[in-house]
């Protein structure tokens, strides 16, 4: 597996995960996929240190502990008022290795002068080691978790001595969003992708790019956002920001 130059690595864990594919979150029952979707660590990610300027990609993600469920009864905020009654299924005691790195986003022009690799990958390892900028959840916001800077694939694992491949069949990858369409048939659109996800030995899962998802589906039309003085807290603060964090 391929170390990029601007790679980050951390362990992520808390009591509770619950991935759920996004059909299920208009309401009732909700079950979680048995491993972390793509979109889900990518939040983990920018919640850890995210700049438009910049494009996180994930590399891989290594299930540390035993796959564990745990169903619960929940009363949700129903949408026509009130409360209803609804069972959750989450993953529980989880804890995962992550491995990615950014890439720049050129489909922001007006913050080149801020696409200064060596800035960024410096600020994001020292967000690693303070455990993140923002709050860390696992899927879904009742599901706080935690961020530790490690070495991926250094330390004992519970599918350390697994066998073989346990392939998990067709399962949510991400969204596309316009600003972040790499390819020219995404562009301006909102784009939802699918994959095949395979666990291999130490319980290791090498995800797919975004562009490289082969199934996918365009939601809606959608313009890219534009950041400046008016709408972001300004370059500015990108200069100083290098010597304050």
């Amino acid at each position: 597996m391929k170390k990029y130059r601007n790679t980050i690595e951390f362990e992520v864990y808390g009591a509770y995960a619950l991935f759920a594919d996004p059909v299920t979150r208009v309401g009732g029952e909700k079950t979680s996929y048995h491993i972390p979707t793509y979109e889900a660590l990518k939040g983990i990610v920018e919640s850890i240190y995210w700049k438009p300027t910049i494009m996180w990609i994930i590399d891989a993600v290594r299930v540390m502990n035993p796959i564990q469920t745990e169903t619960k009864g929940i009363r949700p905020i129903a949408y026509n008022g009130g409360n209803e009654l609804a069972y959750y299924t989450y993953l529980k005691d989880v804890r995962y290795q992550v491995r990615a790195h950014f890439e720049m986003n050129y489909n922001h022009p007006e913050l080149e002068q801020d696409r200064n690799e060596n800035k960024h990958h410096n600020i994001a390892k020292r967000m690693v080691q303070r455990g993140g900028r923002r709050d860390i959840f696992l899927g879904t916001r009742e599901c706080q978790a935690f961020v530790e800077p490690c070495e991926f694939g250094i330390g004992e694992g519970y599918y350390d001595m697994m066998t073989g491949e346990v392939s998990y069949g067709f399962m949510y990858h991400g969204i596309t969003y316009a600003e972040e369409a790499i390819l020219e048939e995404d562009r301006d659109k909102m784009t939802v992708r699918f994959w095949r996800p395979v666990m291999k030995n130490g319980g290791v899962i090498e995800f797919t790019r975004p562009e490289d998802c082969t199934e996918k589906r365009h939601i809606r039309p959608m313009q890219r956002k534009i950041f400046g003085k008016n709408n972001f807290t300004g370059l500015e603060e990108f200069t100083s920001e290098e010597v304050e964090d």
